[in-house]
Parts: structure tokens; sequence; C-alpha cells
């Protein structure tokens, strides 16, 4: 232990001839997790050669650590250490980030990421209320600089190595998302951040600046949605028939849920999707990218949607110069970690759109047949959902 080891030091030179003529070193080993705190033990008690290693590698579970020695000293050297005088090191703690990846990749021993000083998390903050400490006042929860060990964090993680994960809270997420230009009143932002924790729960390693805008233009067009997916399941693989269960929540607050086949998974989802909303439309373009590398990636789904000539919500539009009559296109993007998921968003903002705008045109049709007085009987009330036959969630 600690003490133990720092009185065997302080004996050796209370008891020794010739004591004060020699340097004590120690050579401190980490089978407890404790060689560093032995390596300091006995700077305390009069050690001034303290052996240590880069990344703390060595026999069995290592030595002590030059980067924890280095930086104990830079730090309390002077305030613990007073009775022996100011302890200090002769070296330049910027190097250190550099030196450590390059011992780990020469000698392909990689750091734990948790790892003191040096380890891929120190200086890593995902907890809601880490994050919100750090946004206001850095040293709230770091006692050094990464700067000071050669590790430029510059503005890249809202300057405060802030990662954001399942665990990040709402200021953290709002902070980041001004740095990237999007200033979004509250009601997006309750949106965004909302779909940010489902996703975030998903996907490990925390979400990058990619995954944020993805999110951001996922939520784009949610806001006074009509209908949410609010249950997906999807069974398909070589043999059998692509079946997929929906289910859904309408304006009315009811869920209702149907199963439908298809010739593939996606396919069946949008089956079951048109049966529940009553829509009867063509899919124009379906397309997919991914946000960044990597199996856990976030997908992005793009459509593009229009509604069948003569069908339940024909929404044709006039050019007034060319005099032509074009049928009008709905697009809709959804992301998510799972590419079903992600399409059937995408689909279901591309029909809010849709209905929304019918629901717009009827009202205003009723408006102006009212104010002309042409017909004294009222605009029937637009329809959110077709007669199709689904089940009602109890």
């Amino acid at each position: 232990m600690p003490w133990e080891f720092g009185e065997v030091i302080k004996k050796l030179r209370e008891n020794v001839p010739g004591a004060d003529r020699v340097i004590f070193s120690t050579h401190c080993h980490n089978d407890l997790g404790l060689a560093t705190a032995n390596s300091l033990a006995g700077a305390l008690n009069g050690a001034r050669q303290l052996e240590c290693t880069i990344n703390g590698i060595g026999e069995r579970a290592g030595n002590a650590s030059l980067e924890e020695i280095v930086m104990s000293l830079a730090l309390k050297g002077r305030e613990q250490l007073a009775d022996t005088g100011k302890l200090y090191s002769g070296i330049n703690p910027v190097h250190i980030t550099s030196t450590s990846k390059m011992v780990a990749e020469y000698t392909g021993m990689k750091c734990q990421p948790h790892k003191a000083i040096v380890g891929a998390n120190a200086f890593q903050h995902e907890s809601g209320i880490h994050q919100d400490g750090m946004i206001k006042n850095k040293s709230t929860y770091e006692i050094m600089t990464p700067e000071s060990i050669g590790l430029m964090r510059g503005e890249s993680q809202s300057g405060a190595g802030i990662v954001l994960g399942k665990h990040s809270g709402r200021n953290a997420v709002s902070t980041r998302l001004k740095e990237l230009g999007y200033d979004l009143d509250a009601d997006k932002l309750n949106a965004v951040f909302a779909r940010f924790k489902e996703v975030a729960e998903k996907k490990k390693g925390g979400l990058d600046d990619e995954d944020l805008e993805a999110l951001v233009t996922d939520q784009a067009g949610s806001i006074n949605y009509l209908w949410e997916v609010t249950g997906l399941q999807v069974a398909t693989g070589m043999q059998g028939i692509p079946t997929a269960t929906v289910t859904m929540m309408g304006p009315d607050g009811v869920q209702r849920y149907v199963a439908a086949t298809g010739t593939g998974p996606v396919d069946a989802v949008y089956k079951a999707i048109d049966q529940i909303m009553g829509v009867d439309v063509e899919l124009e373009d379906y397309s997919m990218q991914s946000v960044n590398e990597g199996i856990e990636a976030l997908a992005t789904t793009r459509v593009v949607i229009m509604p069948k000539a003569a069908g339940p919500n024909e929404t044709s539009k006039y050019h007034a110069q060319s005099g032509i009559t074009s049928d009008r296109k709905f697009t809709g993007l959804g992301s998510d970690t799972d590419i079903i998921n992600a399409s059937a968003r995408a689909y279901v903002s591309a029909l809010n759109k849709l209905l929304t705008f019918s629901m717009r045109r009827k009202q205003q049709q009723a408006e102006e047949a009212a104010a002309d007085d042409v017909d004294e009987t009222s605009a029937p009330e637009p329809e959110l959902a077709g007669k199709s036959p689904v089940a009602v969630a109890k």
C-alpha cells in the first residue's frame, strides 16, 4: 500500500549510512493498481528517481505510468509535496499524447479507453450533468486541459469533449445544434431531442455531427404530424413471404394496426401503412444513404410519392403560364440505425405532407365557396384516413 511503501523509503533514508549521498529510486508494478500511488508515496518520502513506462506497459499488470506521474507532479507537486520541496520532472507534458500514440502503434498494445490521461475517453463527457457543467465551466470536471498534454481539442465536440449519447441532456444537444448552425425553436428542439434519445439508445459510441444533422432533417416535417408509426415488426428471409405488422396512431389518438405482405420488407411495410392511412399513391423514388461509416451507422431514407389519378388523394396542380396540369409530388425523409424504420419514417413523413396539403386545399375551397355564396351547403370534412378495414388496438 502507498503508506507502507512510503514508510520503507523513509526508513532506508533515515537508517542506511551514507543515504544522504545517494539517489533512492522506485520501481513499482501495478498488480493492485497502485503503481503510480506507490511511486508518488516514495517521492513524498525522499525518492528522487521514479522508474516508469509510457502507457504503463510492463511485466504482469504493468509498471507505473509515466504520464500519470508527470501530470500528478505538475498539478500537485507544489501543493501536496511541500514537505520535501517542490517536486517536478524535466518532461514537457505537451508531448505526452503523441508519445503515447507512438508507443501504442509500435508495440501493438492499445490503451484501454478509460486509461487516465491518455485514454480515448479521458476528456470525453457523455453524462448530461457532466456536459452541462463542462459547457458552463470546463474546470468543473477536468483537473487539467487536454491541450496541456498535447491533445488539441479545438472547437470539436463543443470545445468541451462532449460526446452526444444516451446520457446526454437537452442543453448539450441544443448547444451542439447551435454550433452547427441550427437555432431551433422550443417545439422543434423538443422533437429533435426526443428522436435523439431514441437513436442514442440503440447506437453505441455516441452520435456524430452528421448523425445530429440527419435527425434535424428527419424531424423537419414532424411538427403537427397527423399519423405516426408507433410499432413495426417485419419477418423476411430467403424463404417465405415478407410480412410486416405496422401499428400507427392517427389524429384521433386511436392506434390501428395492420399486417401486410409484399415483395420485400419495405414493400410490405408500405402496403400496411397505405391500408391504415387509406391513401392511394405511387412511389416515384426511393433512395437511401449512410450518414457515416460503420455497422451502426445512421441511415437516411428519402422517398418521393405522387397521388394516383382519380384517387382519393389526387392533388393535381395547374400551371398558370403554360396551361399544363401536372401531379403534385411530396418528399419525405427518415433517419434511423434500422433501415426498415428509416424507410417507414420517410414514407409516413411524405404521406403526412400529402394529407396536410389536401386538408388545407379543401378548407381553402370551402372558404372561397362560402365567401362567394355559391353553395350554401358546408364543405365536406377532409378525410384523414381511408375506409380500408383495419384493426383498432385496444
